[in-house]
């Protein structure tokens, strides 16, 4: 168990507590902000201004920042909506999740093009080692490994296996899916005289029930998709 600094700042001032990181964590992750939930996360019942120079904050500022003196309504806002300030070691962990992530993907989903024989995992992972890939803790695997395999290029040839969709995004959720479909390669797009957006993707096989779920989730099962042959 190892206690860092959870901080954020409100009306010009800075707050700060202190919380288990892996607990902490993992209630940011949740979405949820139950203040009955953050308790056994937060290490010291008190909020800070500067909490290294021992400098409490007073409850004039609580209450004009968070509206309440609840230290854990308040230690709940701070985790789910500031910055906690990782250790290295948390990070490191994460980082190596993230990368057995990336490896089950790309072994899963790509073949040699030249006899579309798949990747052990072993190869996979020997190819990241020697192109230097850089993996981000904080980035979806998925999106990750599809980035990549450019990198990978070099070292080993890879061919993902891939369907093609079309799909038309109603004009309200276009902002949304467009952030969700930048990963993947588009071979047409266009923008239709209501505002709504067509286009043809190519998605790796391994991501389409994933890919689905949040499409329907952010459309609210409004958007059309049609595979392609």
């Amino acid at each position: 168990m190892t206690d860092v600094i959870a901080r954020i700042k409100l009306k010009g001032k800075n707050f700060e507590i202190m919380v288990d990181c892996d607990k902490a964590v993992n209630f940011k992750k949740s979405g949820k902000k139950d203040a009955s939930m953050i308790q056994d996360a937060l290490a010291i019942d008190v909020v800070y201004n500067d909490y290294k120079k021992g400098f409490k904050a007073s409850l004039n500022d609580l209450k004009d920042a968070f509206k309440t003196e609840d230290v854990y309504e308040i230690a709940a806002k701070i985790v789910s909506d500031g910055e906690i300030q990782l250790t290295q070691e948390y990070r490191d962990k994460e980082r190596e999740i993230k990368l057995k992530q990336i490896i089950t993907f790309l072994a899963k989903n790509c073949v040699d093009p030249r006899t579309n024989a798949p990747y052990t995992a072993e190869r996979i992972a020997s190819a990241i080692k020697q192109a230097g890939v850089k993996i981000n803790e904080n980035q979806n695997a998925e999106e990750q490994a599809l980035q990549i395999i450019r990198s990978l290029e070099t070292t080993i040839p890879l061919k993902i296996d891939t369907k093609k969709i079309k799909l038309i995004v109603p004009a309200s959720y276009t902002g949304q899916i467009y952030n969700l479909l930048k990963n993947f390669k588009k071979e047409k797009e266009e923008w239709l005289s209501d505002g709504s957006l067509s286009c043809i993707i190519n998605l790796p096989a391994g991501m389409q029930l994933e890919f689905y779920d949040k499409l329907n989730g952010m459309t609210h099962g409004s958007a059309i998709t049609e595979e392609l042959k």
